[in-house]
C-alpha cells in the first residue's frame, strides 16, 4: 500500500513573471526580477511517501529562519527583491511530521528535487537519515558558485553530506536515463529549473504520482509548456516539459508541483491529468 501526504511548510511569494518567463537569456531573470506583480502567497510543499520500501520524505520545506535578518542575502539580486518568505516554526517539517505521528529520526530517507533554500530549509531536521541529491545538483550548489546562483548553502548543516545520485542509461517511459530507488519509486533527471533538478515517480496500484518540485509552478503551466522565469537552462526545461507531458499521456497520473494551490485537491482526489484535459479517475 502507498500514501503520499503533502505537508505545507509555509508560503513564498514570487512574481509573476518567474511562473511564466519572458525573454531570453539573461534577459529572462532580469525581467523576472523587475516585474512589479507579485503571484501572492504559494504554498511550499514537501511529501512524505509511505510504502513497503519504509518511509520516503521528498524535500524538506523551508525554515522559519528566513525571518532573520540576514539570513536572505541582501547582496543577491533574487533574495532581496525576487522573493518573500512566511515560515513559522510551527510550519517547519519536523513539526509537520509530529502530526502525522513520526518523528525525523522515523524516516527511511530523504530526497531532494533540488536544494534551493524553499526546499532545503529544513534539512537541520534530518542528520540521522540518509539524503540523496543528485550529482549535478550538488555540485551547481557548492561552493562560491554556488551562492552566486542563489543557492544558501552556507546555511546548510555542518554534517551535510549527502548520497549523490548518477542517473544510469536505463530509459524510464519517456525519460533517457533514470534512478530505481525502489520497486514503486523511481527517479528520473528533470533538469532546467536548476542544472541538477531532479523529480520522484511514485507507482501506485491504479495512478502514478508524479513529485515534481519546480519543474512548472502549476499543471496547467505544465499543459502548456511554458518555461519559468529563472530557469538556469531554458532548452533543458522545455525538454523536461515535454518528457513530463508524455509521461502523463502514457500513465494515469497526479502530477504535485511544490508550489501549486491545487496539488493537495489534486492528491486528495486522485486528480489525474491527460494531455490536455484533467479527469477523476
Amino acid at each position: 500500500m502507498i500514501k503520499v501526504h503533502a505537508i505545507q511548510t509555509g508560503s513564498v511569494a514570487i512574481k509573476q513573471r518567474q511562473r511564466a518567463g519572458q525573454g531570453a537569456g539573461m534577459l529572462r531573470l532580469i525581467n523576472t526580477l523587475r516585474d512589479s506583480e507579485w503571484a501572492g502567497w504559494l504554498p511550499i510543499y514537501a511529501w512524505l511517501i509511505e510504502h513497503d520500501g519504509g518511509l520516503t520524505i521528498v524535500d524538506t520545506g523551508e525554515t522559519a529562519r528566513t525571518a532573520e535578518a540576514g539570513y536572505l542575502p541582501k547582496w543577491h539580486p533574487f533574495h532581496r527583491f525576487g522573493v518573500r518568505m512566511n515560515v513559522q516554526p510551527q510550519d517547519e517539517i519536523d513539526v509537520q511530521l509530529t502530526r502525522l505521528g513520526y518523528s525525523p529520526d522515523d524516516l527511511t530517507r530523504v530526497v531532494m528535487t533540488h536544494l534551493h533554500t524553499d526546499h532545503a530549509g529544513g534539512l537541520p531536521h534530518f542528520p540521522n537519515t540518509p539524503i540523496l541529491v543528485s550529482r549535478e545538483e550538488y555540485g551547481a550548489a557548492s561552493g562560491f558558485s554556488g551562492r552566486l546562483n542563489g543557492y544558501l548553502n552556507q546555511h546548510y548543516p555542518a554534517w551535510f553530506n549527502p548520497t549523490l545520485i548518477d542517473f544510469n542509461n536505463t530509459p524510464y517511459a519517456t525519460f533517457s536515463r533514470s534512478y530505481a530507488l525502489t520497486p514503486d519509486i523511481t527517479l528520473v533527471p528533470t533538469p532546467g529549473h536548476s542544472a541538477g533538478h531532479l523529480s520522484v515517480i511514485v507507482r501506485d496500484s491504479d495512478v502514478h504520482y508524479f513529485i515534481a518540485g519546480d519543474t512548472s509552478y502549476t499543471e496547467q503551466l505544465l499543459l502548456d509548456q511554458t518555461v519559468d522565469g529563472v530557469s538556469v537552462d531554458t532548452a533543458a526545461a522545455k525538454d523536461t516539459l515535454a518528457r513530463i507531458l508524455g509521461y502523463v499521456e502514457q500513465y494515469p497520473t497526479v502530477y504535485l508541483p511544490a508550489h501549486d494551490p491545487e496539488s493537495v485537491t489534486r492528491l486528495e482526489n486522485k486528480h489525474v491529468v491527460h494531455s490536455s484535459v484533467s479527469f477523476i479517475r
